[in-house]
């Protein structure tokens, strides 16, 4: 497993050298409102909508004392704008309040934000700190490392352990930022690129497909 991991890691670097977010943000705040609108909503779309939230309220404090209807007009086309208004507002609260105006280095603390799960969590963690070992398990994740016999089941979090066993810490960060790119430009959900794709030859799922 660890030569299979290690061969299918040099094989994302190689094609993803720069294992980037999608997501566009200035301020470690600003990264966890846009992880937060991208539940059930496009990275692409995010992008769009950010820029002027983020003009809006330029500053932690302006966000904190953010009238949340405001926020929901602005957030509109992102989806469950409501719920998303809310924990917005009330999270950078939460950063001023309790984490002296930072978001938190710990799990522990960011779960206590609202709307902050552990795969936000573990983005953060990854992004923002470079703590080894944060396992971002989205759909393309789940989807990519099941197929490449990686990981089993659908359950974001036994995944995530399950991948915190194979990778090795100080790659999983980036291996998961690179899997994004791999599950929107080759391993899609439906009619995925096999013909063309580098990882084939540790594709379980190709290989059944074959048979």
């Amino acid at each position: 497993m660890r030569q299979k991991v290690d061969a299918i890691i040099h094989i994302l670097k190689q094609r993803y050298p720069d294992a980037l977010c999608a997501l566009h943000y200035g301020a470690d705040y600003e990264l966890m409102i846009a992880v937060r609108l991208s539940a059930q909503c496009t990275d692409a779309r995010v992008n769009q909508v950010t820029p002027a939230l983020f003009a809006a309220y330029p500053t932690l404090e302006s966000f904190a004392n953010a009238d949340i209807a405001d926020v929901e007009a602005l957030i509109h086309s992102c989806g469950f704008y409501r719920h998303k208004a809310r924990d917005i507002v009330l999270g950078c609260q939460m950063l001023l309040r309790d984490y002296g105006g930072k978001v938190p280095d710990t799990m522990e603390a960011l779960l206590r934000i609202p709307g902050v799960g552990r795969k936000t969590a573990n983005l953060l963690l990854g992004d923002l700190y470079g703590t080894p070992g944060s396992v971002v398990c989205d759909t393309h994740c789940i989807r990519i490392c099941g197929r490449l016999g990686l990981s089993q089941g659908k359950d974001p979090e036994k995944v995530e352990q399950q991948l915190r066993a194979v990778l090795p810490p100080e790659e999983s960060s980036d291996f998961c930022h690179r899997i994004v790119l791999f599950g929107r430009d080759c391993c899609t959900a439906r009619n995925p690129k096999c013909g063309e794709c580098p990882l084939r030859a540790f594709c379980q799922w190709f290989t059944a497909e074959g048979d």
